[in-house]
C-alpha cells in the first residue's frame, strides 16, 4: 500500500476548484432537455460498448438492459411537455445516472460515465434539487459497486467521479436538507476514498485529500449559522451508523468480495423522507460532533508501533479547518465544546511534543486558532500547552531538536502578535495561586532565548527579539488606547483572610478584577517568599506568613494544608517530612490536605498518583502508614461504591506502592507478575475479593507508568501523563473565568515591571552584536517602545537603564583615540541609530528621565568636543525676541546677545557647530599641507550632520520649561555634576572648554524656567558662588558665571518680585571677586550693571537690592574704564525719578565717592556735588508727605549723616565747605518738621558732632582756614533760628535742661563766644507757645 501525499502540492487545485459549468438551459425548459439528453446519450454509448446484458438475435430493442431502458425513458421524459412542467423532473432525472452507479453489472467505465453525467445533471439542474434528490445522490455514491478486475486507472476515475458528485452534493443550495445521517455518509465515503487512494496514484491522493478537506470546511461553515444549539445537542442520536469506528483509523473493509468498492453505510436509509414520508431536519450539531469526535479519533495513535505522520498530519489539518470556520460559535455548542476542551486538547498535548516538525506545527496553529476563538473556554489547557510543550521545547537542555526549538519559538512569537495574549495570560495566570507564572516564564524565556552566548546572532535570537518586540508593542499601543493613566495604588494585606477562598465580585467590570488580580499576584508573591523561607527553615517559613496576614495568629490545620496544596516552589521532601510527622498538629495537617483533593469518578491508582505528586513520600514505614491512610480516607469518602471499606483502599494502596517499587527499582531482580500481585490482593475486600480486570489493569497501569514517589522539585516542566490531565479537567470546571482584556493598559505596568530588565538587556545585546540594518531598527522600535511604556507608567528607574544601555552604544563615550572620529561615526550606522534614538527619548519622554541625564550629558559633551553641536545649543528660547545692540558708550553690553556668543578670553575655541565642521573638512587653507578628503569621507562626515540634525539636542534645552520639576531639577544637577570642580577646570583647558559649556547650559535652561527659578536657583546660585570664590585669575570660567548671573537678574527681575532680594543678593558675588579678576572685568561688570538699572529700577524695591546695586556702582568711581558708565548710571537712578527713600543714602555716598574720585574730569565731580544738592527736593517731599511723625525724620536723619562727609581726607577743602553749607541750609528749611520728631535732640547733637570735627580737621597738615571761619559763622545763624522759635531755651526745671546743656557742650568747643553773642542777656524762659521736645532724655542725647 502506498503513502498518501500531502495535500499542498500543486496539480489539483485547478481540479478541485473548478466552478459549476453554467446552466445550459439559461431558463429554457427545451435547451435543459437537449442537454439532459446529450449526456443520456453519452452513458448510452459506454453502456453499448461495455455492458453485459442478455442480447437477441433478432431484435435488440427487445433485449435491452433495465439500465439501458431507463436511459432511453429518460430521453423520452425529458422532451415531454408534461414533464417538463412537472417539479420532480429535476429528481427524476437523475434516478437513471444512481441506478447505473448502483449495479454491480456495470463495470468502471460506465461507472465513471454515469458519475460524470451525474455531476453534470447535478450542475444543471442543481439549483431545483430537492433535499431528498441529494440524499438519493449521497446513498448511491456511498454504495456505488462495479465489476472487479478493472484498471488500475479506470477504477482512479470512478474513485475521483465519486469524490466530485459528494462535493456537488455539500456545495448545492439545498444541501442543508441532506440532513445529519447523510452527511455523516458523505465524510465517510469520501475518507474511505482517501485511505483507498494510498495504494493508488498521487493524483487521486491529492484529490481525495483535498475532497476530505473540502468537505469539513463546507460542513463546519454551517456552524456559525447555527443558534446556541442546547436543543440539537440533545437531539444527537445514541448511535449514529454514517462514521465507521471498526477500523483503527475509522476505516472499514473498502473492497467487496467481487472486487469492487463497497461501503458499510451505503444502504439506503429506509426511514429517509424519499420512501416514508418522514421529514429529515436538516444538517447541524449532531453530525458535526460526530465528525468532529471521528477526526479526534484518527489522533489517537501515538502509542502503536510503526506510526506514520501522515495519518494524524492530515487529521490535524481537518480539525484545524473545522476550527478556523467554526470559530467561537463552537463555544455555544457544549458538546463541541467538550469535544475540544478533553479530547482534542488531550491529543495535541501527545503529538505536541512529537519530533516532527511538521505535526508540530500543525498542533500549534489549532491551538492558536482554539486561543482566538475559544480562550476563555480554555484556560487551563492553555496554560498546559505553554508549561508542557511551548517552555519545554524552546529550551535544548530539555532534549528538544533545532527544529522543535525553532517551531515552538515562531509559535510564541506569533502568540506575542496577539495583542493582548501576553496581558490576559498574566491576568489569569500569573495572577492564580494555582496557576503557573506563566507570562513571567515566557517573557524570560524569550529575553534569554535573544542572548547569543558564545555563538553569533542566529535566526532563532532575532526570531526571540522579534516575539519581545511585539509583547513590548502591544503595551505601546495599549498606552494608545488608554483614557487615562491607571491609578494603581500599592497592595497590601491589613488582616488575615484565607487567601484559597478570596472571591472577585464581577470578573466583567475592569475595576473589581483589576483590583483582585493584583491582590491576588500579590499574595502569590508573598506565598513564594514564604516558600523559600520554609525551605530554609520551616518554622521561620510559617512565621513569616502569619506576619504578612497570609496565615492567621493562630495557626490552624487548614490554613497550613491550604499553602503546602496551593504554594508553588515549596521543597517537597521537607513537605512530606511534615505531613508525616506523627504530632498531632500535623496528623490534622495532613488530613486537611488530603481534603483539597477532588477524587471522585477516578481510578485508584491515578487519585494515587495526584497524590503523592505533590509531595515526597516520607521513607520511613509509620510515616508511610498515616500518609496512606489519609489519602485512603478520602478517597472512600469520595468513592464508597469502588470498595467494601476504607482499610480496602488502604491495603490495596499500599500494594500498588509495593508493586511500584518492584517493578520500577532496579535492585529487584524477580519481578512480581500479575498472577502474584493477584494473589497478594485477596480477601481484602471485606473478607472478598476484589474484581480481577481491576487487579489486573492497575498491575499493567503501574507496570506502564511508574507512579514517582519522588516528584521532581521546583517549577520543571514535566510532560502531561494521563494522570495529570484528569486532575486538570478538574480545575478547569472550578478556576475562576477566564478575563479577557479591554485593551487597556490597566496591567502593564506591573507587567513592564517583571520584564523590563531582562527586555532591555536582550534587545541591547542583540544590538550589539547585529551588523544588519532590519535587525537594528527592529530594536531601535523595541528601545522607543520601552521608553514610551516607561514613561506612561512613570517608571523612571527603567527609562535610566534604557539610557545607560543607549549611551554605550552611540561610542561617544569611548575616549579611545581615533584619528577621524567624526569619520567613524559617520560610517557606523549602529552608532548613528543610537544616538537619534538616544536624543529621540530625550526630547519625548524627558519628564521621566532622572540620573539617565548624566549620561545624556557626557554624550553631548563628546558631540561638543568634536564641534558637532548646533549652535544655538546653549541659548535660551527668549534669545530672538531679546537680542538687542543697545550699547553703553559705544560699546556693546555683553548680555545683548546669546550667553552662548559671550567671548570667551583666554580660551578661543576650534570651528563649532555643524557646518563649522564641515567647512573645517572642506577647508585647505592650512599651515600644514592636508590631503584630500575621499568621497567615502565627505559622505560620512554629511551622514555625520543629518544624524546630529535629527537629534534635535537644542530642543531638550529651549524646551526645558516643558519638563516637570523632578526631571528639570535633575538635569541641572548633571549640568552642574558634569561642569566638575572649579579648581580642577583650571588645571585642563579641555575641563575649562566643558565646565564653560555646562555653565552655558545651566544658564540656558535657568532663563526658560523662569516661572520654576525657585526650584532651579539654590543649585545655580551655589554652583556659580563656587566658581566665583575659588577663582583667582580672569578665566573664560569665571567670566561666563558673572556674566551668566547679570543675566539671569536682567531676565528674571521683570517677573519675580518675590524673587527680586534673592537675586539681587546674589550680585553681591561680584563683591566678593578676586582683586585681579574684578578689574579685567570692571567696565563689562559695570555695563551689565548699569543695563539692569536701567531696565529694572521700577523693580528694585527693597534698601538691600539698592545698597548691592549702587554699591557695585560706586565702586568704579576709581576705575578709569568704568567710571563713566557707573556715574551715569547713579545719574539714571538720581535725576529720572528713581531716587526713594531705600536708596537716598546709597546714592548720596555713591554721588560723594564720584565727587572725590580723582578719576575723570572736574565736571564728573561738580555734577555730582549739584546731585546731591538737587536731592534736597526729595527730602523735602517726603518731609511733607510722611504720614507718621516716626518715618521722614529718621530718614532725614539718616540723609544728614550721609551727606556730611566722613573721615580725615585731604584736599577736600572745597568739598567739605559746600557739604557743610547744604547741611545748614537743609537743617534751616526743615527745623520746623524736624523739631516736632522725637529723634530731634539725636540729629541735632549729630549734626553739632560733625561741625565740630570739620573745625578741627587738617587738610595738607593744617587747619582749613575757610572752614574756620565758615563753620561758626552757619552754627551761629542756626542758634539764633532756633532762638528765634523757641527751640533752644534754658529751662527752669527740676534736674536741669540736657538739649541745652549738650548744645553748648558743644557749641563751646567749635566757638567759645557764640553763647554770649546769642543769649547775651541769659534768658531762661521759654515762650507760652513752645513746649519741650517731644521725648529728649538724658539717655537719648548721649547716643
Amino acid at each position: 500500500m502506498g503513502r498518501p501525499r500531502m495535500l499542498n502540492a500543486g496539480g489539483i487545485d485547478s481540479i478541485a476548484e473548478e466552478p459549476h459549468p453554467p446552466r445550459a438551459d439559461g431558463g429554457d425548459p427545451a435547451a435543459l432537455a437537449c442537454a439532459i439528453s446529450a449526456e443520456a446519450s453519452a452513458v448510452l454509448a459506454v453502456m453499448r460498448r461495455s455492458l453485459r446484458h442478455p442480447r437477441a438475435a433478432a431484435d435488440d430493442a427487445a433485449a435491452d438492459h433495465p439500465l439501458v431502458s431507463s436511459l432511453k425513458a429518460l430521453r423520452r421524459l425529458v422532451f415531454s411537455p408534461a414533464a417538463a412542467a412537472s417539479p420532480s423532473l429535476p429528481a427524476a432525472t437523475l434516478r437513471p445516472f444512481l441506478d447505473a452507479v448502483r449495479s454491480e453489472e456495470a463495470n468502471a467505465a460506465v461507472t465513471s460515465a454515469s458519475l460524470a453525467a451525474l455531476h453534470e445533471v447535478m450542475a444543471l439542474t442543481g439549483h431545483s434539487l430537492p433535499g431528498s434528490a441529494l440524499r438519493e445522490v449521497v446513498d448511491a455514491v456511498a454504495s456505488c459497486r462495479f465489476e472487479a478486475g478493472a484498471e488500475a486507472a479506470a477504477e482512479e476515475a470512478v474513485l475521483m467521479r465519486m469524490l466530485q458528485a459528494l462535493l456537488a452534493c455539500l456545495r448545492a443550495p439545498a444541501a442543508p436538507a441532506l440532513g445529519d445521517q447523510h452527511v455523516c455518509t458523505a465524510v465517510n465515503t469520501c475518507f474511505r476514498v482517501v485511505h483507498q487512494a494510498a495504494a493508488k496514484g498521487e493524483l487521486l491522493q491529492r484529490f481525495s485529500r483535498h475532497a476530505m478537506h473540502e468537505l469539513v470546511r463546507l460542513v463546519f461553515a454551517r456552524l456559525p449559522l447555527i443558534g446556541g444549539a442546547d436543543a440539537e445537542d440533545a437531539a444527537v442520536k445514541p448511535e449514529m451508523s454514517g462514521m465507521d469506528k471498526n477500523h483503527p483509523f475509522g476505516i472499514g473493509q473498502m473492497v467487496n468480495g467481487n472486487g469492487g468498492y463497497a461501503s458499510e453505510a451505503g444502504i439506503p436509509n429506509e426511514n429517509s423522507a424519499d420512501e416514508s414520508g418522514l421529514a429529515v431536519d436538516p444538517y447541524g450539531i449532531p453530525c458535526m460532533v460526530e465528525i468532529f469526535h471521528f477526526l479526534c479519533s484518527l489522533l489517537n495513535v501515538a502509542e502503536q508501533i510503526g506510526f506514520d505522520e501522515d495519518l494524524p498530519l492530515f487529521a490535524l489539518k481537518l480539525i484545524n479547518s473545522a476550527i478556523e470556520l467554526g470559530g467561537s460559535a463552537i463555544a455555544k455548542h457544549p458538546k463541541l465544546l467538550s469535544l475540544v476542551q478533553d479530547e482534542l486538547f488531550r491529543n495535541l498535548m501527545q503529538f505536541g511534543l512529537s519530533i516532527s516538525p511538521l505535526i508540530l506545527s500543525m498542533v500549534c496553529s489549532i491551538v492558536l486558532n482554539l486561543y482566538h476563538h475559544l480562550r476563555s473556554e480554555l484556560k487551563m489547557q492553555l496554560e498546559a500547552f505553554f508549561c508542557c510543550i511551548i517552555l519545554r521545547l524552546s529550551q535544548p537542555r530539555f532534549g528538544a531538536t533545532y527544529h522543535q526549538q525553532e517551531v515552538a519559538m515562531e509559535t510564541l512569537v506569533d502568540f506575542c502578535r496577539q495583542k493582548n495574549f501576553m496581558v490576559e495570560m498574566y491576568a489569569n495566570l500569573d495572577c492564580d495561586i494555582t496557576c503557573r507564572n506563566v507570562f513571567e516564564e515566557l517573557a524570560n524565556l524569550l529575553s534569554k532565548s535573544a542572548f547569543p552566548i558564545n555563538c553569533p546572532l542566529s535566526s532563532m535570537h532575532i526570531l526571540a527579539l522579534e516575539g519581545l518586540i511585539a509583547v513590548i508593542q502591544g503595551m505601546a499601543d495599549r498606552i494608545g488606547n488608554a483614557t487615562s493613566r491607571p491609578e494603581l495604588r500599592p497592595v497590601e494585606l491589613d488582616e488575615y483572610a484565607p487567601f484559597w477562598t478570596v472571591k472577585c465580585e464581577n470578573f466583567l467590570v475592569p475595576q473589581h478584577w483589576v483590583k483582585f488580580v493584583r491582590q491576588r499576584k500579590y499574595v502569590k508573591r508573598r506565598l513564594m517568599i514564604g516558600a523559600d523561607h520554609f525551605n530554609r527553615d520551616p518554622k521561620k517559613g510559617l512565621e513569616f506568613l502569619q506576619g504578612n496576614h497570609l496565615l492567621p495568629e493562630k495557626l490552624d490545620p487548614q490554613s497550613v494544608a491550604c499553602f503546602f496544596r496551593f504554594t508553588a516552589g515549596l521543597d517537597k521532601n521537607l513537605v512530606g517530612d511534615f505531613l508525616g510527622n506523627h504530632d498531632e498538629f500535623c496528623v490534622q495537617v495532613l488530613h486537611e490536605f488530603a481534603q483539597t483533593f477532588d477524587f471522585e469518578e477516578m481510578n485508584l491508582d491515578t487519585a494515587l498518583r495526584l497524590f503523592l505528586e505533590t509531595f515526597r513520600l516520607p521513607g520511613e514505614s509509620q510515616k508511610i502508614q498515616r500518609v496512606l491512610e489519609a489519602f485512603s480516607d478520602r478517597y472512600y469518602e469520595q468513592a464508597p461504591q469502588a470498595f467494601a471499606n476504607k482499610d480496602t483502599a488502604l491495603l490495596l494502596s499500599y500494594s500498588i506502592i509495593m508493586l511500584n517499587t518492584d517493578q520500577h527499582n532496579m535492585q529487584v531482580k524477580k519481578k512480581m507478575t500479575e498472577e502474584d500481585f493477584i494473589k497478594n490482593n485477596r480477601n481484602i475486600n471485606g473478607g472478598n475479593d476484589l474484581p480481577r480486570e481491576m487487579l489486573s489493569e492497575l498491575y499493567h497501569a503501574i507496570c506502564r507508568n511508574e507512579i514517582k514517589t519522588t516528584p521532581e522539585q521546583g517549577m520543571g516542566y514535566s510532560e502531561m501523563s494521563p494522570s495529570r490531565w484528569i486532575d486538570l479537567m478538574r480545575k478547569s470546571k472550578s478556576t475562576p473565568p477566564y478575563i479577557v482584556s479591554d485593551s487597556q493598559p490597566v496591567l502593564d505596568h506591573d507587567m513592564f515591571a517583571i520584564m523590563s530588565g531582562p527586555t532591555i538587556a536582550a534587545i541591547a545585546v542583540v544590538f550589539d552584536h547585529s551588523e544588519h540594518e532590519e535587525v537594528l531598527l527592529t530594536c531601535v522600535d523595541g528601545f522607543l517602545g520601552i521608553a514610551k511604556i516607561s514613561a506612561f507608567h512613570h517608571l523612571e528607574d527603567v527609562l535610566d537603564d534604557l539610557v545607560v544601555s543607549l549611551c554605550k552604544f552611540t561610542t561617544l563615550l569611548n575616549t579611545s583615540l581615533v584619528e577621524e572620529p567624526v569619520t567613524a561615526f559617520g560610517d557606523d550606522l549602529k552608532a548613528r541609530l543610537a544616538t537619534e534614538t538616544l536624543f529621540t527619548i530625550a526630547n519625548r519622554y524627558g519628564d521621566y528621565i532622572r540620573t539617565g541625564w548624566r549620561n545624556i550629558l557626557d554624550c553631548i559633551l563628546r558631540l561638543h568636543k568634536l564641534g558637532l553641536l548646533p549652535a544655538r545649543v546653549a541659548s535660551d528660547a527668549a534669545d530672538d525676541s531679546e537680542v538687542s545692540n543697545e550699547t553703553v558708550q559705544g560699546k556693546p553690553a555683553p548680555s545683548s546677545i546669546s550667553t552662548s556668543h559671550i567671548p570667551v578670553m583666554g580660551t578661543p575655541r576650534k570651528s563649532s557647530g555643524l557646518m563649522g565642521r564641515f567647512s573645517q573638512l572642506l577647508s585647505l587653507d592650512s599651515e600644514e599641507p592636508r590631503s584630500q578628503p575621499t568621497e567615502q569621507q565627505l559622505a560620512a562626515h554629511q551622514r555625520t550632520l543629518q544624524t546630529i540634525q535629527k537629534c534635535r539636542i537644542d530642543s531638550i534645552f529651549t524646551e526645558s520649561k516643558f519638563l516637570q520639576p523632578d526631571s528639570l531639577l535633575q538635569l541641572a544637577r548633571a549640568l552642574i555634576w558634569a561642569a566638575g570642580r572649579p579648581q580642577k577646570v583650571a588645571s585642563s583647558p579641555d575641563d575649562e572648554d566643558t565646565a564653560v559649556f555646562c555653565l552655558e547650559l545651566l544658564i540656558a535652561i535657568t532663563l526658560n524656567n523662569r516661572d520654576r527659578i525657585v526650584l532651579l536657583w539654590q543649585g545655580v546660585y551655589e554652583h556659580i558662588a563656587n566658581i566665583v570664590q575659588s577663582t583667582v585669575m580672569p578665566c573664560a570660567l569665571v567670566e561666563k558665571a558673572i556674566f551668566g548671573l547679570l543675566r539671569i537678574c536682567q531676565r528674571l527681575l521683570p517677573y519675580k518680585e518675590n524673587l527680586a532680594d534673592e537675586l539681587l543678593r546674589s550680585l553681591q558675588l561680584v563683591l566678593k571677586l578676586d582683586a585681579r579678576v574684578a578689574d579685567a572685568y570692571c567696565e563689562n561688570i559695570t555695563q551689565e550693571v548699569a543695563r539692569l538699572v536701567k531696565a529694572n529700577a521700577g523693580h528694585i524695591k527693597s534698601q538691600m537690592g539698592w545698597r548691592t546695586v549702587v554699591l557695585l556702582l560706586s565702586i568704579t568711581a576709581r576705575h578709569p574704564d568704568a567710571s563713566g558708565v557707573g556715574f551715569e548710571a547713579i545719574m539714571f537712578i538720581m535725576s529720572e525719578g528713581h531716587l526713594s527713600k531705600s536708596n537716598y543714602p546709597f546714592c548720596i555716598e555713591a554721588s560723594r565717592q564720584f565727587a572725590e574720585s580723582r578719576v575723570g574730569l572736574t565736571e564728573r565731580s561738580i555734577r555730582a556735588l549739584d546731585l546731591m544738592a538737587d536731592s534736597v527736593s526729595n527730602l523735602a517731599w517726603w518731609s511733607q508727605d510722611t504720614q507718621g511723625p516716626e518715618g521722614g525724620g529718621a530718614k532725614s536723619r539718616i540723609s544728614f549723616t550721609a551727606a556730611m562727609p566722613n573721615g580725615n581726607r585731604r584736599n577736600m577743602e572745597g568739598s567739605l565747605v559746600l557739604a557743610v553749607r547744604l547741611v545748614a541750609k537743609v537743617y534751616l528749611q526743615l527745623l520746623p518738621d524736624l523739631f516736632g520728631l522725637s529723634s530731634f535732640c539725636k540729629l541735632w547733637l549729630g549734626v553739632l558732632s560733625r561741625m565740630e570735627k570739620y573745625i578741627k580737621i587738617k587738610l595738607r597738615g593744617k587747619r582749613s582756614d575757610k572752614l574756620q571761619e565758615l563753620i561758626p559763622e552757619l552754627l551761629r545763624n542756626i542758634l539764633v533760628a532756633m532762638k528765634s522759635r523757641g527751640i533752644l531755651a534754658k529751662r527752669s526745671t527740676i534736674g536741669g535742661d540736657s538739649l541745652w546743656e549738650l548744645t553748648w557742650l558743644h557749641v563751646n568747643n567749635i566757638s567759645t563766644g557764640l553763647q554770649s553773642e546769642v543769649f547775651p542777656s541769659q534768658e531762661y524762659e521759654q515762650p507760652n507757645n513752645i513746649g519741650n521736645p517731644r521725648g529728649v532724655t538724658n539717655v537719648e542725647a548721649q547716643n
